[in-house]
């Protein structure tokens, strides 16, 4: 009892955790205005693609031109967000700060051409990489590097797509599967809130999306056996979707690295392939980020979660498209292609059984982004940010179940295994990089 009364040590674990959030808040506040930078600059370069078709046919030359410039500056930048990951775990040679300028301009030249590539990559990566800087410009000591890196993917993740609390779940439970450090939770989710404030602050407007369909009618009246069957068959399929997605993107890596010895010239390939591949399909559907279309009737992610606004095998394509641009070498990310995947496999699920087609393409956003990134509790936490808390039961089976169905395989090879999804305990403690070469 003496000791449960002792203030000396609550008092000790206040003044860490306020002394963590004041460390982590300057970084906020510079990654949400990269960010809303980052999200204003997209916006700008797609609709000035939209505007001008031809830009795509020197597709081919900005996969050349990027390629080149990670060859000749980015040095250990190339490893993207599985460099900030591995610093996380292990204080290696830091994360160099060109890394922010780097991705963001690379990135704006792979959507202003055309490359089906998205926006989560970025965003971890400038936040991370400012993080990093300003850790250095301080000097402040590798323990805290540690929770500003993990307060840089936080206030990226969370700003970037207007979900917070998702963020700073995402920013913890992406770092080992099966595990979640609770201890830095409050300054992590601090730096997320905090990013998202000033990235909406600046005038940044996210997208809407919404699930229509009411909670008490018919079949979603209550948890029905036949709904729930229903959510249970879909999270097998989104998490197949996800680990397909994952395997092939990075077979595509590897073939693209047997063929072209030189970086530039995969992506030069790679462009080449996505050009004519968009004129096999007639459309130009699945090129770019894929949030809204230049048609009003053509195919998208908002246009998901409505009858016409998928074919049964969009899911399909754009799978392709996505991973044929990362394969090769555009840079990105892969999340917001996730989500399209998703919202278009649901759509394709809702209208083969005849069932509300915006709650399964909201089920799908989340569900194979969780499959592919392993975090099945952010993206559970997302669905409530994005879509309202009325189906946070139906958000959590299929995430999970995605996760489960994923297997050991991912979009991040940095991440390590804590506790294995199934008997193979051999695997725990590896990464997934270690893992998929065994």
């Amino acid at each position: 009892m003496k000791r449960f009364l002792n203030p000396v040590p609550h008092l000790a674990s206040l003044w860490q955790l306020a002394q963590w959030t004041a460390l982590v808040v300057p970084v906020a506040i510079i990654s949400g205005s990269a960010s809303a930078l980052f999200l204003w600059s997209l916006d700008y370069v797609t609709q000035l693609r939209w505007n001008n078709p031809w830009l795509l046919y020197l597709l081919p030359l900005a996969g050349l031109f990027t390629a080149s410039i990670y060859h000749n500056l980015g040095k250990k930048a190339e490893s993207g967000s599985n460099l900030i990951l591995d610093e996380i775990h292990a204080s290696g040679g830091g994360v160099p700060s060109r890394m922010a300028p780097l991705i963001l301009f690379t990135t704006l030249v792979s959507h202003l051409f055309g490359a089906s590539v998205g926006r989560e990559g970025t965003a971890i990566q400038m936040g991370g990489s400012l993080a990093a800087g300003y850790g250095k410009l301080f000097s402040i000591n590798k323990k805290n590097i540690r929770i500003l890196l993990i307060a840089g993917i936080a206030a990226g993740f969370g700003s970037v797509f207007g979900t917070p609390l998702a963020g700073a779940v995402f920013a913890l439970e992406v770092l080992v599967i099966g595990r979640l450090e609770y201890g830095v939770f409050i300054p992590v989710c601090a730096a997320s809130v905090v990013g998202d404030q000033v990235c909406r602050a600046w005038g940044i407007h996210h997208q809407q999306y919404l699930i229509a369909t009411p909670l008490n009618s018919g079949l979603f009246a209550d948890l029905s056996i036949r709904f729930v069957g229903y959510a249970i068959l879909a999270g097998i399929l989104f998490g197949l979707a996800g680990r397909f997605f994952s395997e092939l993107t990075h077979n595509l890596k590897k073939i693209f690295s047997h063929v072209f010895t030189a970086a530039p010239l995969r992506a030069f390939a790679g462009g080449a392939l996505i050009i004519a591949l968009t004129y096999v399909l007639g459309t130009r559907d699945y090129l770019g980020i894929g949030v809204t279309s230049y048609d009003p009737h053509g195919i998208s992610i908002v246009g998901a979660f409505t009858l016409e606004g998928a074919t049964s095998y969009s899911w399909l394509w754009k799978i392709i498209f996505t991973a044929l641009a990362i394969g090769s070498g555009f840079k990105g990310g892969e999340v917001t292609p996730l989500f399209f995947i998703g919202a278009a496999l649901g759509h394709t699920i809702a209208v083969a059984l005849g069932l509300p087609i915006d709650l399964f393409a909201g089920l799908g956003f989340i569900a194979i982004f969780a499959a592919a990134a392993n975090t099945p509790l952010a993206c559970t936490i997302m669905g409530a940010e994005l879509f309202g808390s009325h189906y946070l039961i139906y958000y959590a089976i299929v995430c999970f179940l995605a996760y489960h169905f994923s297997g050991h395989g991912g979009i991040y090879g940095s991440q390590r295994i804590g506790v294995a999804k199934d008997n193979s305990s051999h695997v725990n403690g590896k990464t997934l990089t270690e893992v998929r070469s065994t």
